[in-house]
């Protein structure tokens, strides 16, 4: 096509069109002020060759010269043009090419006309920049915007249409529009380039905040002569978002578990989810992870629920007005629902991003949540288990109250990090708890049973649990005075450092008790007294042991009658084989558990022990199990 024709076919600027590979500017007479390497690549002409003389070098005919003139003005008339052009290369080849003509207006300035040059077989690659991630714009030196991709009103919302030929503060509904087009004057003024950062909001997609960097880039001509400035804005929010996730991560596994402290740790969570994404957090902690009881596993939840107690609590509101427990409570658990399911027996994290509080949803049935989801304005939600493998350190949960944007899976990810990371801590404290009481078991625990001459003892120790090992089973063998041997078997209810710890006392207790020949149902009637005081704390301690009673049986054998006087609290009967191998187990009062407040009177009775005899005494855990009856352990154990 001559430039004839294509002036035969000017028409005003298309602003739909945005091509823009190479970039020129010309005089208002069409003498070249300014091109650039991307220019030079299309027609092979260096910006030495070709700045300062006319526009028609480049064009395919000698007899278009003329109509340069005429195509100026028409351009000038209709502000521009835009559509197909032959030109020709410095090897004489004929290129056609897609060109873009816009007026360059500045105060004080002669009128230049900036052109942009894409080859046709571009296309694709122009559909690349239209469509393109990040924004692009290029504005005049009086920072009017003169070309814009589709990208750019992507970031900011604003059209085209109402861009072009305005500066950015006419345009652009943002607090930093001022600051932004002080900084591009700067770049004019001195030339380079500078970056800034600014957030806004898409009104496409999910509602959230974008950060986007900006970067202001000074374009000049060959003289040097600032032209204009070109505007990248590219969205920078994830990873912006990855290097503070990580920043974030790194900060909790310093602090998590510093401790030991399983409690302090689940506040560590709390107070760091609550600065970062929830307006609220709650962390219950599984009690065997304070106990060191046996673990929670997760599947099991039906056959058995887990214990949760309050370990952590933040919110944005003074007081948490959000909570319906205070630390250290106990947590009555959701009725059960698609909510249980999926964190206690799937072990995965649940979320409403938009909470049902409908009367049939499970907020709004929960009688202890439902008041307090109300009240509060809970809009989101995310419950998220705490695990090692699959078992059940805790759960933490996050609410959104006063922000009114729902959790995104950006914040569910960061959630599921931060627990993956305070299940580490958890884990170690755990095992720390169940390291300390059992040294204090085996420190509680007689290590050479010995009665003297009057009777042969032999003892084995075998933890019913293997994966804690840390009970209240107990046993003793005390010498007394004239050659009598007290023997003491018992079992705190529990697994623990508490029940640990209640099993040294009572073992203490009872070679106290035993070194004053008291009767077997006098020292039992005072480890009652003593397990009662443990489970309520005293003056001195503020902390109070968890104790849920123990049973016991206490026998004084003495070997010049042959006779061993026992009694009982709640505590299997002993086993008896005579010489003859015949088994029994005698009949003997039971009496109730120790520390049960109900008052307890004990009885003694006396057993005649033939020389060559086996008396056998036990804890519950020898005949008791969860698929068989005491009947069946019992015959399981004589055998």
């Amino acid at each position: 096509m001559t430039t004839a024709e294509a002036v035969s076919r000017a028409e005003r600027v298309d602003e739909g069109t945005t091509a823009e590979w190479a970039l020129m500017v010309f005089d208002q007479q069409g003498t070249v002020v300014a091109w650039t390497s991307a220019a030079e690549r299309h027609v092979g002409y260096s910006a030495g060759e070709v700045v300062g003389r006319s526009a028609a070098l480049v064009l395919p005919f000698p007899e278009d010269a003329p109509t340069m003139a005429a195509f100026i003005d028409r351009c000038r008339a209709h502000g521009g043009w835009s559509g197909p052009m032959a030109v020709r290369h410095r090897d004489g080849r004929v290129r056609d090419v897609s060109l873009r003509i816009s007026m360059l207006l500045g105060q004080g300035t002669p009128v230049r006309w900036l052109v942009s040059m894409a080859t046709v077989n571009g296309t694709v690659a122009e559909s690349r920049l239209n469509h393109a991630l990040f924004g692009i714009s290029v504005r005049d030196p009086d920072l009017r915007c003169a070309w814009v991709n589709d990208a750019m009103g992507r970031h900011d919302a604003v059209p085209r249409d109402r861009r072009l030929g305005r500066r950015l503060t006419e345009t652009w509904p943002h607090a930093q529009a001022e600051t932004f087009e002080q900084e591009m004057l700067r770049v004019l003024g001195h030339g380079g380039a500078s970056v800034r950062e600014y957030r806004t909001w898409l009104r496409t997609g999910p509602r959230r905040g974008h950060l986007f960097a900006m970067t202001l880039q000074c374009l000049q001509g060959a003289d040097g002569q600032a032209l204009g400035v070109c505007v990248i804005s590219v969205d920078a929010t994830e990873s912006r978002r990855a290097h503070e996730r990580m920043a974030v991560l790194g900060r909790a596994g310093s602090r998590f578990g510093s401790t030991l402290d399983a409690m302090h740790t689940g506040q560590e969570l709390a107070d760091l989810a609550t600065s970062l994404f929830a307006d609220y957090t709650a962390v219950d902690m599984e009690q065997s992870v304070l106990r060191g009881e046996p673990a929670f596993r997760i599947g099991q939840y039906g056959r058995r629920s887990p214990v949760l107690l309050r370990g952590g609590l933040a919110s944005i509101r003074e007081g948490a007005p959000e909570s319906p427990w205070a630390r250290g409570e106990r947590i009555v658990l959701p009725r059960p629902s698609r909510l249980t399911d999926h964190v206690l027996n799937i072990g995965r994290s649940y979320v409403e991003p938009i909470l049902d509080t409908a009367p049939s949803a499970w907020a709004g049935q929960d009688p202890a949540r439902a008041p307090k989801i109300r009240q509060n304005g809970v809009h989101s939600l995310m419950i998220v288990p705490i695990r090692i493998r699959h078992t059940l350190l805790g759960v933490a949960v996050f609410l959104r109250t006063d922000n009114p944007v729902p959790f995104q899976d950006a914040d569910l990810i960061l959630a599921e990090e931060l627990a993956a990371r305070a299940a580490l801590a958890l884990d170690r404290a755990r095992h720390h708890v169940r390291s300390a009481g059992l040294m204090l078991r085996r420190s509680a625990l007689p290590q050479h049973a010995s009665a003297g001459t009057a009777l042969e003892v032999a003892s084995r120790y075998l933890p019913a649990d293997r994966d804690h090992g840390v009970g209240g089973d107990w046993f003793d063998v005390i010498p007394q005075a004239a050659g009598r041997v007290a023997l003491v078997v018992g079992d705190v209810v529990g697994h623990g450092p508490d029940a640990a710890a209640t099993m040294g006392v009572l073992r203490t207790t009872a070679r106290t008790l035993a070194d004053m020949d008291l009767p077997p149902e006098d020292v039992l009637a005072h480890l009652d007294g003593t397990v009662q005081r443990l489970a309520e704390g005293d003056d001195r301690s503020s902390h109070a042991l968890m104790v849920f009673g123990a049973t016991c049986l206490y026998a004084v054998y003495d070997p010049s009658t042959r006779r061993c006087t026992m009694a009982l609290a709640g505590h299997p009967p002993p086993v008896l084989t005579d010489p003859q191998g015949r088994v029994t187990f005698p009949d003997l009062p039971t009496g109730t558990p120790l520390g049960m407040g109900l008052g307890g009177q004990f009885q003694s009775a006396e057993l005649e022990l033939p020389q060559g005899s086996v008396l056998g005494l036990y804890t519950d855990g020898l005949v008791e199990a969860r698929d068989r009856d005491i009947e069946e352990g019992t015959a399981w154990a004589v055998r």
